[in-house]
């Protein structure tokens, strides 16, 4: 590979950033995005907000202790997903070869689009002026030979926080093929996918303190000390062995969606309208994506962090609120919730294409399928709480709206 031809697109802080855009009145300000009780946990924080030391998945309790002025905003999961879908859209103007990581990060390979875009730093330039210009967001760009140092160089494009506050990064970070050992050599070992709490401290005892240490082991001590497949693993990438190729994002695997409460809920009674709001909200997305499951999931927390799962097997492929929801409430019914639900979890996996699914006899004539394809509409239109289950309506559930 003569020259680096892989992007990784990554925005800067999307969650934040999003509701900045959304109501200009927080732009400049500590905006940290999660929930404001003592049992909130931070989803994103702007730049200003990590000026103060706050990171996403730290408690809200000690966010607020380390940044007194933070405006607390409730994450709008619905309204990222919506944006995401944009900037998937324009990434897919440059190239299909694109592969979404999450809502806010994506590779792409642009060798095919050289041609007519220029070489591979004027697409990420011009790409990176583009989200700005037609979403008014800013993200981060790492252009490197292959994956690996491409989400590193990503990386090393972000704005930095620091104590004096935030310096503007690079915007694109260009890591080419000549100079990609020396740039991946000098990251700390722990920025490699795969080094976590396990696998740090034995590689501490060995010395490693940087990629480049790291290299310097002979594979049969990475084993030895690691496992035959880790060490196997990390002695490739710590040479920039990675041959990875950039895959579009094909069917999901599963779909789900869970929410920590802020007090435990006790009863059934209590979750109910939880469930059914969340197995409405798995449902939309599964025909969003076009596919159908059949297999349930319910995952219930305690106040204790005890947590467990329950999950049942249908015969017919399910994408409708209704038919997950009485699911969901058959597993909730054989679960004791007396002593109290921290986080509740609705989720759908052995997934099919929708249309392969049987066709049923509520779908003769008008019925369900006419109902779901209007309720979708509606919500594409007027947004996600537009239509809600009756039972969430009738137990006052506040939907999540989107702000003017």
């Amino acid at each position: 590979m003569a020259t680096p031809s892989i992007l990784h697109v990554d925005m800067d802080a999307f969650f934040a950033a999003v509701e900045v855009r959304d109501d200009p009145s927080l732009a400049g300000k500590p905006v940290v995005v999660g929930g404001g009780g003592d049992r909130g946990v931070v989803a994103a924080a702007s730049y200003e907000a990590r000026i103060h030391g706050v990171r996403s998945a730290m408690p809200s309790f000690q966010a607020r202790r380390l940044c007194p002025g933070a405006v607390f905003v409730t994450a709008r999961h619905a309204r990222y997903r919506q944006v995401s879908d944009a900037v998937h859209r324009l990434l897919l103007g440059v190239t299909p070869l694109v592969e979404r990581l999450g809502l806010d990060e994506a590779f792409l390979d642009v060798a095919g689009a050289r041609r007519l875009l220029g070489d591979a730093p004027t697409i990420a330039t011009g790409l990176r002026r583009r989200l700005h210009d037609e979403l008014g967001l800013w993200c981060s760009v790492g252009v490197a030979p292959r994956k690996l140092t491409a989400k590193l160089a990503s990386e090393a494009a972000k704005p930095e926080a620091g104590p004096t506050g935030v310096a503007p990064g690079a915007g694109v970070v260009v890591v080419g093929l000549d100079d990609e050992l020396a740039f991946l050599h000098r990251h700390p070992v722990e920025a490699l996918a795969g080094v976590g709490p396990a696998t740090l401290p034995r590689l501490r005892r060995l010395g490693v303190r940087t990629v480049g240490d790291l290299a310097t082991l002979p594979r049969a001590t990475l084993e030895a000390a690691l496992g035959q497949a880790a060490g196997r693993r990390l002695y490739a990438l710590a040479r920039a062995q990675d041959d990875r190729p950039v895959v579009p994002a094909g069917r999901p695997k599963s779909v789900s969606h869970e929410e920590t409460f802020a007090g435990d809920r006790h009863g059934v009674e209590a979750l109910v309208p939880e469930a059914v709001r969340q197995a409405d909200a798995v449902a939309a997305r599964l025909r969003r994506a076009g596919v159908a499951g059949r297999t349930v999931h319910l995952k219930v927390r305690f106040g204790d962090f005890r947590t467990i799962t329950r999950s049942c097997t249908v015969t017919e492929p399910l994408d409708r609120g209704h038919e997950l929801a009485r699911v969901v409430r058959r597993l909730l019914a054989t679960v004791d919730v007396s002593a109290g639900v921290r986080l509740l979890g609705v989720g759908v996996s052995s997934l099919t294409d929708s249309g392969s699914a049987q066709l049923r006899l509520e779908d003769q004539g008008p019925g369900w399928a006419e109902v779901t394809t209007a309720v979708d509409a509606a919500r594409r239109r007027f947004g996600e709480s537009a239509v809600l289950p009756a039972t969430v309506v009738a137990r006052g559930r506040a939907p999540e709206r989107p702000r003017p």
